[in-house]
């Protein structure tokens, strides 16, 4: 409660709540700090993924490619990681939170369910898109290390990689551009969609408050729903993303991978939900510490 007088020497008092929301780009500097703990389980699962049959698990793969390449080889593709969550992750964290909260602000209350779910697909379709280059760079530089040296594309770093796919045909920076639309719509109705409404239903419990325990609780469950929505397709998407044109299509690679039997669509399962779940967490204590901190003052 505050109090003020009025030149007129009368004195009034009204209630002000300050809250602090997220500046646009705030989704693409925390994504880009939590890959930089989870960078070597989102390679090994690329590793796992691109095996035509499986020959090794989570710690074989990291063992083998320790023992071929060294410990620094778990980073490797880290620079596209960087660029794809500064292309990827801030577009559809940008779109995400801009609206929600430019729509909650004018209608005074939270946004339902149903048009939060819309929203994340909206955004994270739109991110998908802008963030396919990178991630097919990413997707190269990490799978690099294990194959032969004759057949290593050797990207020295995100912009080589870039440059020298864009020589392969423009075109080419898009493949695999459905699939990680779709996927990343998936992966944000997960995250963003959910993290929002849990975190919402927890807070409504009164057992909590808006602090890390509750951050934790609901990025967890985020991250959950979000494996469970995306793995059929980051599998496709990385083996098209992969391919030297064993694809003629999205269809094609889906039949292929099909041959393989169900669980082909969920190889690399486990690394995927231990590096997408701790990513999630991490993305989202980074994003709520920096809204905290450093977000933009609103007066309701």
């Amino acid at each position: 409660m505050n109090s003020n007088v009025s030149p007129a020497g009368v004195c009034f008092s009204y209630n002000m709540q300050e809250n602090r929301i997220s500046r646009w780009y705030f989704g693409g500097v925390s994504s880009s700090a939590a890959a930089c703990l989870t960078h070597p389980l989102d390679l090994i699962k690329v590793h796992l993924q691109t095996q035509q049959e499986v020959r090794l698990r989570m710690i074989g793969m990291t063992v083998n490619v320790v023992r071929r390449e060294g410990y620094l080889a778990l980073y490797s593709g880290l620079s596209a990681s960087l660029c794809r969550q500064m292309t990827y992750s801030l577009s559809r964290f940008a779109i995400y939170e801009t609206i929600r909260d430019r729509i909650n602000r004018e209608n005074k209350t939270l946004m339902p369910f149903y048009q939060k779910v819309l929203l994340g697909a909206f955004g994270g379709f739109a991110g998908g898109l802008i963030g396919t280059p990178a991630d097919l760079v990413n997707v190269r530089m990490q799978n690099d290390v294990k194959l032969p040296a004759e057949l290593r594309r050797n990207y020295a770093h995100v912009l080589d990689g870039l440059l020298r796919v864009w020589k392969e045909g423009i075109f080419k920076l898009f493949s695999g551009a459905t699939m990680a639309s779709v996927r990343g719509a998936l992966v944000s109705i997960g995250q963003l969609s959910c993290y929002d409404q849990s975190k919402q239903l927890v807070l409504a419990t009164g057992y909590f408050t808006d602090n890390i325990l509750t951050h934790f609780l609901a990025s967890v469950f985020a991250g959950g729903c979000a494996i469970i929505l995306c793995q059929p397709l980051d599998v496709v998407k990385t083996r098209i993303m992969n391919s030297k044109l064993e694809y003629r299509s999205v269809l094609h690679c889906l039949t292929e991978t099909a041959k393989l039997g169900p669980k082909a669509f969920y190889k690399g399962l486990v690394p995927a939900a231990i590096r997408l779940i701790p990513q999630t967490v991490f993305t989202f204590i980074f994003l709520e510490q920096l809204k905290q901190h450093f977000g933009l003052v609103v007066v309701t």
